[in-house]
């Protein structure tokens, strides 16, 4: 998708006269298949938007079990920085499971953006909002839910994800075995 037509697609940014220096701001780059965008641990200044293709942030823990806490199927941006890194580092790796388009901009930068223009805090508020909503909500889902309501709510927030995204990736998201979440889809 081309970032202009994604950008001006947001309510906080239709027919803005600044829209073509704020689609200058961002670079443009490919990303293959495997490849990560950003590693656990390791430091990231930047935010993010998929254009196309498909990503997954996990975590790791100390025992090397790696945990699936986010999708991201383009277009559609990121996770915050600031929602995902600590101190400078990141949080989470982030992985390309297809060939993916990317747009990039630094964090400061944007932030410099933000104060020097409404549309730009709007619109940069307005997805901080929702990547907060997404993620109280998957909490919510893993605490108050058993594995049939988790998959009913999956397939509710992310339709067609199950054709996208691998089956062991969506049991590691919705806090199940691969085992069990066969068992659910197949359950009547």
């Amino acid at each position: 998708m081309d970032l202009r037509r994604f950008l001006l697609q947001s309510s906080e940014l239709p027919n803005w006269a600044g829209a073509d220096d704020f689609v200058a701001e961002w670079a443009q780059t490919s990303l293959a298949k495997g490849a990560h965008l950003t590693r656990q641990d390791m430091p990231e200044t930047e935010e993010f938007i998929v254009l196309e293709g498909q990503l997954v942030s996990s975590i790791c823990d100390p025992d090397g079990k790696e945990v699936c806490v986010g999708f991201h199927h383009g277009p559609c941006v990121i996770t915050p920085n600031i929602a995902r890194t600590r101190n400078g580092n990141s949080l989470v790796s982030i992985e390309a499971m297809t060939d993916a388009k990317i747009a990039r901009i630094e964090s400061d930068r944007l932030t410099d953006l933000m104060i020097s223009s409404e549309p730009v805090r709007n619109w940069a508020n307005a997805i901080l909002q929702d990547a907060l909503s997404r993620k109280a909500d998957r909490e919510w889902c893993l605490a108050a839910l058993g594995g049939a309501d988790r998959l009913a709510w999956f397939r509710e927030i992310y339709p067609a994800y199950e054709e996208i995204f691998t089956h062991s990736l969506i049991a590691s998201y919705l806090g199940v075995t691969p085992v069990t979440l066969s068992r659910l889809r197949n359950a009547k």
